[in-house]
């Protein structure tokens, strides 16, 4: 039942590609999946936004109306390293370079209510070090899905925790992040290479948040990082 449903979710997103695939043919890279340890890289697009935790003792008791986040299209690389487990699992470690921006907005209320608004933007250049286990079904042909999780270290280099500029805020934000990751995908067997497509959503387990003492930060209880990734891996 649980394979029926999964065939019928992928017709829809790649019918020609799956319809290929079902049909009886000879297998490409037969003893790919034996082997204990392969390499590849991955390239793909990244939406990373913030999932905000209100601090309800001061929101909307200043000027401040509105604390929203937008998130932004970013873009990553990285090294695919996997390790072969059992038929069906397998261990990956894939240290990446991901570029990107984040932006909260704040809407301001004056007396006369007239609402102002401030764009923060916040760029980030994060090394990440991800650790997965990848679940295999069966492959059919030249074809399997798969399902990952697992937990990922970032390190934001391009953090300005320790800027001090006093002709604007700067929003500051903790370089260390450590967030939950799951995905799904599928791996096309090729005559000379592995193509995957995949996409993973994540989720923030630190506060990133720097206090001080204006209302850009009064306002945020705690600030997490929320986003997904779609992403094509060769091996």
């Amino acid at each position: 039942m649980r394979k029926l449903l999964l065939y019928f979710i992928l017709f829809f997103i790649f019918p020609n590609e799956i319809k290929a695939q079902l049909r009886p043919k000879p297998q490409n890279l037969v003893r790919y999946d034996n082997k204990k340890m392969h390499f590849g890289f991955t390239l793909g697009l990244n939406s990373l936004d913030f999932n905000i935790k209100h601090n309800g003792e001061v929101m909307y008791q200043d000027s401040l109306y509105v604390l929203q986040s937008n998130s932004q299209k970013g873009f990553n690389l990285g090294i695919v390293s996997n390790f072969r487990m059992g038929k069906y699992t397998d261990f990956r470690f894939v240290p990446a370079i991901v570029f990107g921006e984040r932006r909260l907005l704040y809407s301001f209320a004056d007396t006369n209510n007239v609402i102002s608004t401030e764009m923060k933007a916040i760029e980030f250049t994060l090394l990440d070090f991800p650790f997965y286990v990848k679940y295999k079904s069966e492959r059919y042909n030249n074809f399997r899905s798969y399902v990952l999780f697992g937990i990922k270290y970032s390190l934001d280099i391009a953090s300005k925790k320790d800027i001090v500029n006093e002709d604007f805020i700067v929003l500051k934000l903790q370089p260390h992040d450590l967030t939950g990751e799951i995905g799904f995908g599928m791996d096309f067997y090729l005559e000379y290479f592995k193509f995957s497509p995949q996409i993973k959503v994540s989720a923030g387990i630190l506060n990133l948040l720097t206090k001080d003492e204006s209302v850009y930060t009064t306002s945020i209880k705690n600030l997490y990082t929320n986003g997904w990734m779609l992403s094509f891996t060769f091996e």
